[in-house]
């Protein structure tokens, strides 16, 4: 089964094709589909900017199509960024180094023990049929004082997870997959693929 992932955004189509690799679907991305138009991300969830990403594709397409809404919420600054973490810093660039040097900023005065964060995962999945599904992950950690690490993408290199000394930008993909939102929200979509659609 084809499925087209609702994004261009070379990291994260890089990452989903690695964690979803043993699965018996081949992962198109859009920019195998250059007349489809960019959604506007306009709703105040994730679930919503997730849902509405995978239905516009999957019309667009006339395939299923995968979308993918996740974002960082910090304890110490009432959830934010959220729905805006990839415009945090600035709408226009979506620069991931602007936006975790404002969250750096932000939390400076703020002690190690009440840096508490979470990256949050929506997966939404659209048919042709009408029918639509969603899978959410969650992964818990804290925010570090500095950015550290060279993989990954978006706020990894100061995110620490839970029970690690190290950021997910420190990390292999394996390691990082085994413990982050999106590898969660993947897995869910993985056993439904399995269990509800035999594949």
């Amino acid at each position: 089964m084809e499925i087209v992932l609702a994004t261009r955004n070379k990291k994260k189509i890089e990452e989903i094709r690695r964690i979803t690799a043993d699965l018996p679907i081949t992962i198109l991305s859009l920019d195998d589909f250059p007349d489809c138009p960019e959604t506007v991300e306009d709703r105040d969830t994730f679930e919503g900017n997730a849902v509405k990403k995978a239905v516009e594709v999957c019309r667009c397409t006339g395939k299923p199509a995968l979308a993918d809404d996740s974002g960082l919420e910090v304890d110490a600054l009432n959830g934010a960024p959220g729905v805006y973490s990839a415009r945090y810093a600035d709408e226009g660039s979506k620069s991931d180094v602007k936006n975790y040097e404002k969250l750096l900023a932000e939390l400076k005065d703020i002690p190690a023990e009440k840096r508490g964060a979470r990256f949050v995962c929506c997966m939404a999945l659209a048919f042709p049929s009408g029918l639509k599904k969603t899978f959410f992950g969650y992964a818990k950690g804290c925010i570090g004082d500095a950015p550290k690490g060279k993989t990954g993408f978006g706020y990894d290199p100061v995110f620490i997870p839970e029970n690690k000394k190290i950021t997910f930008a420190e990390m292999t993909g394996g390691e990082k997959d085994s413990l982050s939102h999106r590898g969660k929200a993947l897995k869910k979509l993985a056993e439904f693929l399995h269990s509800d659609l035999h594949l």
